[in-house]
């Protein structure tokens, strides 16, 4: 039977007889631009969303990353890049920029699943997913007040210091100390994995 929202219910019988209403959800015929996620956006539609947050007199804070499986270290530098005020938007790299950074084997999970999750925090306004390597040209596309990154960074260490500055903005370090990593994770869960050996059939 459908359901609205693209929902099925289903009848499962147990084995001791036990009938449940089971409700099913397809997931797989979603965009990034569907109503369900008015937080994923293009860089157009960032644009004028910055731009309404202006003239409402918000400030923008921009952070950035992979965040390719997502950690506590990450949900504590995206709220403390909220704290600094206003708007979050966080830039994600896509799948083929984040294997230029991390390498082959990388994402272990594809941009739309990352801007997923990411958009579902509520210290996050709006997320956009970028093909470059750095965040320069969003810097200038949207003159954050704000640059937000973690503290695997110094100030003078952030690649785009002097694009935000140029835009009139402030590179701001936040965060607790970098003691979680995503490679090391994948690194510790590969390691686990070999030396259980092959999964039986």
């Amino acid at each position: 039977m459908s359901r609205p929202g693209g929902a099925e219910l289903r009848h499962h019988t147990n084995e001791s007889g036990h009938t449940a209403e089971i409700i099913f959800r397809d997931h797989t015929s979603r965009s990034l631009n569907t109503s369900l996620h008015q937080k994923i956006v293009s860089r157009d539609e960032l644009r004028r969303r910055v731009a309404r947050w202006r003239r409402a007199g918000e400030r923008v804070t921009l952070a950035n990353g992979c965040f390719d499986v997502l950690h506590v270290g990450h949900v504590r530098y995206l709220h403390a890049a909220r704290e600094l005020g206003g708007k979050l938007i966080v830039a994600v790299n896509a799948d083929e920029s984040v294997r230029a950074l991390k390498g082959e084997g990388r994402p272990v999970m594809p941009a739309e699943e990352r801007a997923e999750i990411l958009a579902s925090l509520a210290d996050v306004d709006a997320v956009v997913v970028f093909p470059e390597t750095d965040v320069r040209a969003i810097v200038r596309e949207i003159r954050p007040d704000y640059h937000a990154k973690g503290t695997d960074y110094t100030v003078e260490s952030v690649p785009e210091r002097d694009e935000v500055e140029a835009c009139g903005g402030r590179v701001v370090i936040v965060g607790d100390p970098k003691n979680h990593s995503a490679s090391e994770i994948i690194h510790s869960h590969s390691r686990s994995r070999s030396r259980l050996g092959p999964r039986k059939s």
